[in-house]
């Protein structure tokens, strides 16, 4: 199948495709009982997301049991400080643990040139997903390669590890803007070559998460959230002007009328918290709109889930849209809710 005949390729292109095309965020993960299979083979989380054999068969276990429009690599967002020599381990029941970046010799430390080589088996991955893909039938999946955005991964690597408040990193882009924005610059080279890496391994599509970009204000969203996200749009156009790219500025408010109207994304992620109406009057009308179900809706399933299916559903016919969680799937789903919402969606 052609590449402009794959729903979310035509979505993305502005195309209003009736039903939406339908995948999850966190698709591949801890709901589903072959990953965890695949996950005690691999003995670690870094282990998995850099086994291609392994990474691309957990990539592929949604899709074989779901028939998802779209394929995500599976992968982390903090894949590039990794890549770029910061320590970086996921500890049980505490998440990701990185040694805290505070100072200019902590920057000038990172190494831009180890990412090739550091990321040259998640490539692998994506070359064995986009054959498999193809191998097992799913003709009209598109793979989607993805990045956390800089604003989001300096969170993690200034803090050194999760937070609500990521105070660290807000006071350092405050009180020493020069130092966070050479971190930011650097995040965002990095980024377009790990993206950009990914398109030429065969993403079809790429998706730049910024997961925190609503814990600042407006001014410093623009300023290291659009800006930033700018920069790689551009550059990617650039280097691969047929590849679509998805932003998503998790708790951006309405802020996410500027992040899409000003990087020129071709779809928008938005959060569980966005009104879609709302949504609908800020953001250019040839922009995909992807969301937005509450993950605990699925989770609950039921008339709750059907109920608010319905209700994006509703309100995304006539535009180009994605039908997608809010925030990522959670470990507790019961499968047949997902099974569940896909029925209702290509019943749409």
């Amino acid at each position: 199948m052609e590449r402009a005949a794959k729903p979310l390729l035509r979505a993305l292109a502005g195309e209003p495709v009736w039903p939406p095309p339908i995948w999850l965020m966190r698709q591949a993960g801890r709901y589903l009982p072959e990953y965890h299979e695949t996950r005690a083979k691999a003995g670690s989380f870094i282990a998995l997301a850099t086994t291609p054999e392994l990474a691309a068969d957990v990539t592929l276990q949604p899709i074989r049991r779901y028939h998802f429009d779209a394929a995500i690599l599976f992968s982390d967002i903090l894949m590039i400080p990794w890549a770029l020599g910061q320590g970086l381990e996921y500890r049980e029941g505490e998440g990701p643990v990185l040694p805290p970046l505070r100072t200019l010799a902590d920057i000038e430390a990172l190494q831009l040139a180890s990412l090739p080589g550091a990321i040259a088996p998640i490539l692998e991955t994506v070359q064995r997903v986009r054959a498999g893909l193809v191998d097992e039938g799913f003709t009209d999946c598109t793979l989607i390669g993805f990045a956390g955005a800089p604003f989001t991964v300096a969170c993690y690597m200034v803090d050194g590890g999760s937070s609500r408040e990521f105070a660290a990193t807000r006071t350092m882009a405050y009180a020493e803007p020069a130092l966070f924005e050479r971190l930011i610059a650097l995040l965002t080279d990095a980024t377009v070559s790990y993206l950009s890496a990914q398109i030429e391994a065969g993403a079809e599509a790429v998706m730049l998460f910024d997961s925190w970009a609503g814990i600042l204000s407006p001014a410093q969203f623009r300023r290291h959230v659009v800006e930033p996200a700018q920069v790689i749009v551009n550059s990617l156009w650039q280097l691969h002007p047929t590849v679509p790219i998805i932003g998503f500025p998790r708790l951006a408010g309405l802020l996410v009328g500027d992040y899409a109207t000003e990087t020129r994304v071709d779809g928008i992620g938005l959060d569980t918290s966005m009104d879609l109406g709302l949504a609908g009057r800020v953001i250019p009308a040839r922009t995909a709109i992807q969301g937005n179900l509450d993950p605990l809706a699925l989770v609950a399933g039921g008339q709750a889930l059907r109920r608010e299916a319905e209700a994006i559903l509703s309100t995304f016919q006539g535009r180009p849209s994605i039908f997608n969680l809010g925030h990522g799937i959670v470990p507790q789903t019961p499968l047949e809710h997902v099974a569940a919402l896909v029925e209702q969606v290509r019943a749409a």
